[in-house]
């Protein structure tokens, strides 16, 4: 089996896996994130050397760097946030980009459907214009009210994004037309 697949079978597994950790308890535990993580490195290191450590070591931290404001702010977990390190382990920083783009994207689907589901539209709406307004005020400050400590707000579990994305761009990465 090339060594391709046997990455894109792993990220899969660990995508899916936490998704379905994350759908039934909202968590990510650090049992599947950190080994994950480590697990890329080291698999990357040994097809690649130096190079595929560098390479799986710049995806992890660009997954890091770019989610931790995310993460000081209370706007998305630790569990989704050290995932996202693990999957940039694996796909490396391009791919990596691409999943984050498409878990954003199916994180507001799900937010539109699970808003008009449980009928908070005009709350959440009101959210977003506090949001807005705090940051033009006071620039990126943690908000207790809009905050994933306020146990009152909806919450998605960012899992089942991140493993739609990864499916998506798997399939992306493999159609032949």
């Amino acid at each position: 089996m090339p060594a391709a697949q046997i990455i894109w079978i792993l990220t899969l597994a660990l995508t899916i896996s936490a998704a379905l950790l994350d759908w039934r308890s909202r968590r990510i535990p650090n049992w599947l994130t950190v080994p994950g993580l480590l697990s890329g490195v080291t698999l990357h290191t040994v097809l690649n050397g130096w190079q595929g450590m560098r390479f799986a070591l710049e995806g992890a931290a660009l997954a890091l760097v770019i989610l931790l404001p995310l993460v000081v702010l209370r706007a998305l977990g630790a569990g989704d946030w050290k995932l996202m390190g693990a999957v940039g382990a694996f796909l490396g920083w391009k791919l990596f980009l691409f999943v984050l783009v498409g878990s954003i994207f199916a994180s507001g689907i799900m937010a539109v459907v699970q808003v008009y589901r449980v009928g908070r539209v005009m709350e959440t709406l009101r959210n977003m214009v506090t949001l807005v307004k705090g940051f033009f005020a006071f620039g990126l400050k943690k908000n207790p009210q809009i905050s994933l400590d306020n146990p009152r707000l909806l919450k998605l579990p960012f899992g089942v994004a991140v493993a739609a994305a990864t499916v998506v761009c798997f399939c992306a990465a493999h159609w032949r037309a």
